[in-house]
């Protein structure tokens, strides 16, 4: 059996709705853990993907993941990364964070950012696995977040 075409791509408004139901099923399982439902499933994700902030990683052309990027003057912020729960595990979240990394490098900004919430655990322990590096703890929009910082080398 032939391998799966995976391909990263810039979304279109047909994926939108694809889009809010991958974030959807990546983050149920924190509904409990925190009470609330998570910012990243509160989206607009026909606006997102209309601005232009919108990658989709797409397996054979199912969605499967999905990362959100913002570029900012001096840095790259990436404001959600979710992978469907039945792709999980197979890198497809770290291959997404990689794309954000050569993204950032190529419109030459020196560093990425993000925050994940206090309770969102397994992430903190990933993204400093990745070179993040926690710079702030506190309430912002609602939520407790953890800002992180990945400086990029020269």
């Amino acid at each position: 059996m032939p391998a799966a075409e995976v391909t990263i791509r810039p979304a279109r408004q047909h994926d939108a709705v694809a889009a809010a139901a991958c974030v959807t099923a990546a983050y149920e399982l924190y509904l409990p853990r925190m009470g609330v439902r998570p910012a990243p499933m509160l989206a607009d994700y026909a606006a997102l993907i209309a601005a232009g902030h919108v990658w989709v990683l797409v397996e054979d052309n199912a969605l499967r993941g999905l990362i959100v990027l913002i570029a900012e003057p001096d840095h790259l912020f990436i404001e959600n990364v979710a992978v469907q729960p039945e792709a999980q595990g197979r890198g497809y979240g770290r291959r997404l964070l990689d794309f954000a990394d050569a993204e950032a490098r190529r419109l030459r900004l020196p560093e990425l950012r993000l925050y994940t919430n206090e309770l969102m655990t397994e992430n903190l322990g990933l993204y400093a696995h990745l070179g993040y590096v926690e710079v702030d703890r506190r309430l912002d929009g609602g939520y407790r977040r953890v800002f992180m910082v990945k400086r990029l080398s020269a």
